[in-house]
């Protein structure tokens, strides 16, 4: 008995096809996101820890979610 994957329309190959293509680039916008959120945490820390414009744990998940959108831009643009 011979198992061959390649062939068309198993639906194995097309989750192995599918996750290559979709997931590498959102896991690189996440770590470059972090990196870059990373760095703007660190300047804007004060700013954001003092209250004046929203709750800091909302601060600093919107500028998590900024640096990945920021970041997957960059991905895409690059």
């Amino acid at each position: 008995m011979k198992l061959t994957l390649n062939t068309p329309g198993l639906p194995l190959q097309d989750l192995i096809v599918g996750a290559s293509i979709y997931f590498p680039p959102l896991f690189k916008a996440v770590i470059l996101g972090f990196l870059i959120w990373l760095l703007a945490h660190r300047q804007l820390r004060d700013w954001m820890y003092a209250g004046d414009v929203w709750h800091p744990l909302l601060m600093d998940l919107s500028l998590f979610a900024l640096a990945v959108c920021l970041a997957l831009v960059l991905i895409v643009a690059w």
